[in-house]
């Protein structure tokens, strides 16, 4: 799969422009994905000298990405990028703005090794040991816990 990954609040604690502390198994995770074939792309909202000092820290720590913020690494990169949509053509986006925020990094492998839903996964989790009567609720009454 072709995964996108953000940087600032995904790979490391959000502290932008500088780089936070590593959020625990990220980088490890990332590199066992990519050990398993998965080519992943860093999706950042940093650019130029900021966007350098991110792909460095993580060539550092012995993960390199296929490309950033571009499809394919022979992309041209945009001089304005204001001006122009940065849509990667991605299987999987992981970022920590995601609704609902960012699962813990063993949540996001476990997903992705097994080629799981976000939805099959939280069944399994949440609703094991309970009234699988709860698993005919729609989604609202779930959320109303009606």
């Amino acid at each position: 799969m072709i995964i996108a990954v953000d940087f600032d609040g995904t790979i490391v604690e959000h502290k932008y422009p500088a780089i936070g502390k590593e959020i625990p198994f990220a980088i490890a995770t990332l590199k066992q994905l990519q050990a398993e074939h998965h080519r992943l792309i860093l999706w950042s909202v940093r650019e130029g000298a900021l966007l350098e000092e991110a792909l460095e820290y993580c060539r550092s720590r012995g993960l390199e990405f296929y490309a950033a913020n571009c499809n394919y690494p022979e992309e041209p990169m945009v001089e304005n990028p204001t001006s122009t949509c940065r849509k990667l053509k991605a299987d999987i986006f992981i970022d920590d703005r995601n609704l609902g925020g960012l699962p813990d990094w063993g949540v996001i492998y476990t997903i992705i090794h097994e080629k799981r839903s976000w939805e099959s996964y939280w069944r399994e989790v949440y609703l094991s040991g309970e009234d699988k009567r709860e698993e005919r609720r729609t989604f609202w009454q779930r959320f109303l816990n009606r």
